[in-house]
């Protein structure tokens, strides 16, 4: 119940901010001009996802006041996801206003992980419930290794997935929907909540974003997406979640990124230069609306993440099986511009 309540606060909150927040940020002049990279042609207002961050930290605390009352061990996960959220959003926010060097950004990113991932196995070491809690001090040390690079590395995946209208607003409402129902599967209160309060935060950006004159969430936004998917996602893993469940809403995105940038890389091409090469870019390009290159997208991720919680019910001989479909549906992903006709 009480998750049910944080998601609609922060769905209502999400839904109203931006008549607030778009008068804020038009005085400060936060536009975002097309670029190389963009599937825009006209300027746009971006940082919206400034009032997805105001409801998602409001919706947090509500879940966190229930938790602190009645589970330590839940609340603590729950306030690492809230915080690092947060940490990733400011950091886009200050993207937006300002620009933020290549270098220091990278620090900020490498430094927001490193805290919420040394903080979650600190958590699992200490609680005996969790799986973590006992194992040697290296096999700790190389789980905050991968977890840092793991968060780091999905918040820049989700922002340079975020090029269509309604794409990243569809992938968190898919994200937060896995991870409730993970947590409604596993009977971790902490988890239902995290997933509400995601899906909704971004399900009240949707009509902002799709209906004109629309607006960008901006790096604050994009950021905020992908820190709280990525550090959810690793909360959930130290919880005891099956980990195929827990990286089943990042597959799509993960697989996209990397392909074309290895891609890329290859024909000569900077890693970092503004470019249109990702599958939903090329899917929009033969000519599908914004809408339908979403939907694409959000609809693999969703069909990734069913494939993942399928890993609850059955034995985890069975998940080498569950993987290989997974990576076969990321295949014809990859595809999708081969697969489909021009319009």
């Amino acid at each position: 119940m009480i998750a049910l309540i944080a998601g609609l606060v922060t769905l209502g909150l999400s839904l109203a901010l931006p008549f607030v927040i778009k008068p804020f940020l038009m005085k400060l002049g936060v536009m975002d001009v097309p670029s190389e990279r963009s599937s825009h042609e006209r300027p746009i207002l971006r940082g919206l996802g400034l009032a997805v961050l105001l409801a998602m930290l409001v919706g947090g605390l509500v879940a966190l006041v229930w938790f602190l009352a009645t589970d330590t061990a839940r609340w603590s996960l729950l306030a690492v996801v809230v915080a690092t959220s947060l940490a990733a959003g400011l950091l886009g926010f200050g993207e937006d206003l300002k620009g933020v060097s290549v270098a220091v950004r990278s620090v900020l990113l490498l430094a927001i992980a490193g805290f919420a991932m040394g903080a979650l196995v600190w958590m699992g070491s200490t609680f005996p419930e969790y799986w973590i809690a006992g194992t040697p001090v290296w096999v700790r040390a190389l789980l905050v290794v991968y977890g840092v690079l793991f968060v780091s590395s999905f918040i820049n995946v989700a922002n340079f997935m975020d090029g269509l209208n309604g794409i990243s607003g569809l992938h968190g409402v898919v994200a937060g929907a896995t991870f409730a129902c993970a947590g409604l599967i596993s009977e971790q209160g902490w988890l239902v909540a995290a997933g509400l309060v995601l899906a909704a935060g971004f399900l009240g950006f949707l009509p902002w974003n799709l209906i004109k004159p629309g607006a960008f969430l901006g790096d604050v936004g994009s950021y905020l997406l992908g820190g709280a998917i990525a550090v959810t996602s690793f909360a959930a893993l130290m919880s005891g979640v099956p980990i195929l469940a827990t990286i089943g809403p990042m597959i799509i995105y993960f697989g996209d990124v990397g392909v074309t940038l290895v891609k890329r890389m290859r024909a000569g091409h900077r890693w970092d230069e503004p470019h249109k090469e990702h599958v939903y870019q090329r899917v929009q390009q033969l000519g599908y609306s914004h809408v339908a290159a979403s939907g694409m997208t959000a609809s693999f991720s969703a069909l990734a993440s069913g494939l993942g919680l399928a890993s609850f019910f059955v034995p985890p001989m069975w998940w080498i099986g569950l993987l290989i479909a997974g990576l076969a549906l990321l295949a014809v992903y990859l595809r999708l511009p081969r697969l489909l006709r021009a319009r």
